[in-house]
């Protein structure tokens, strides 16, 4: 096989669901948006509802759409951008429920679909989505008439719980929402983690069910593991790659395998990456290219494996996200769609 292959646990996917729902003080929702992270949210929602999820997040109507063809009805699936123009036709006919983030949003859902579910975001401090405080007071009765599903907002910095970002929305949420009989929202993965204070009716972890920080109890969801193309030996001296940027400084066996930055393999991590053979760290030599990257495999016994893994028990996502000076959401969310993806568990 020419190809990687990625291999996603449902089975890793599903405990850290029920781990998160334990933790939580109320019900416990799904943020499956981005294909759930790279990793397929028709298989990922599935496995999920299964499990017991009945309530599940994405971004855009066009995501839920998809994901309702895969699930059927039942779930709630809901929609953070809201009710955009030209979205009417497909939130009604697959009964998305869009979070309303503006009166316009508002307006545009209540007479395009009269009696159709709807949320409402507030915007408690991260000035990204949602209705801010003075807009919030002049539609808030109109809106409360319409009996919205739930009302939501969203923590800028609930991955650092001793931020005082996390209590001043909190604070600014409980204003907002003062008196309102609707189920509110407010916790993502990192808002579970800090208390019950947090949880109101309904909590929505994202990152956390995929096996990332700052859900560090959480159980590893990917793997992915590199075919090898061909192995050579270097003598001492000899270069690797584009710009020469690997010399050898021993006589050198190097691997070079299937994926690069086209695969989502992001270039930058190339200087401080590896691979894994079971237990052996294996380095990446030279630049990571379009389709291939070259492994220093001299300390294996083995001089002809036939893969080795980027992804895996010894380098999880968050490993790899510091080597290339990002986080795990952007390594799962650039996984490359020519991988052959393997579902097992669940």
């Amino acid at each position: 096989m020419g190809t990687a292959t990625l291999s996603i646990d449902l089975g890793a996917l599903i405990a850290n669901w029920r781990a998160l729902d334990t933790r939580s003080t109320t019900e416990t929702a799904a943020v499956v948006k981005a294909d759930a992270y790279g990793l397929g949210a028709d298989r990922v929602g599935r496995a999920l509802a299964r499990a017991g999820a009945r309530t599940f997040f994405v971004a855009a109507a066009e995501e839920g759409a998809a994901l309702r063809r895969a699930m059927g009805p039942g779930p709630v699936i809901n929609v953070f951008s809201g009710h955009m123009r030209g979205d009417t036709d497909m939130i009604g006919d697959m009964a998305l429920t869009p979070m309303t983030n503006s009166f316009d949003q508002l307006v545009r859902h209540i007479e395009a679909l009269p009696g159709h579910p709807f949320g409402i975001q507030l915007d408690t401090g991260m000035n990204r989505l949602g209705m801010e405080a003075s807009e919030w007071a002049a539609v808030r009765d109109i809106a409360l008439q319409q009996n919205p599903t739930v009302i939501m907002s969203h923590l800028a910095c609930a991955d650092e719980p001793d931020h005082t970002m996390n209590a001043q929305q909190l604070t600014t949420f409980h204003e907002m929402t003062e008196g309102i009989n609707a189920p509110r929202s407010l916790a993502n993965t990192g808002g579970i983690l800090m208390g019950a204070d947090y949880h109101f009716d309904l909590t929505r972890p994202g990152i956390g069910l995929y096996g990332g920080l700052p859900f560090a109890d959480g159980t590893p969801v990917a793997s992915l593991s590199v075919p090898v193309i061909q192995c050579r030996d270097l003598d001492e001296g000899e270069t690797v790659g584009y710009g020469n940027a690997f010399t050898a400084t021993r006589p050198t066996r190097i691997a070079t395998i299937a994926a690069g930055y086209a695969d989502g393999v992001i270039r930058a991590m190339g200087h401080d990456a590896q691979l894994y053979a079971d237990d052996i760290a294996c380095p990446i030599a030279g630049r990571i290219s379009m389709d291939m990257i070259g492994v220093d495999i001299t300390d294996l016994d083995d001089p002809n494996p036939k893969a080795l893994d980027l992804l895996g028990p010894r380098q999880g996502i968050d490993t790899l996200a510091e080597a290339a000076g990002t986080i795990g959401y952007e390594i799962l969310t650039s996984l490359g769609a020519r991988y052959n993806r393997r579902y097992v568990g669940g």
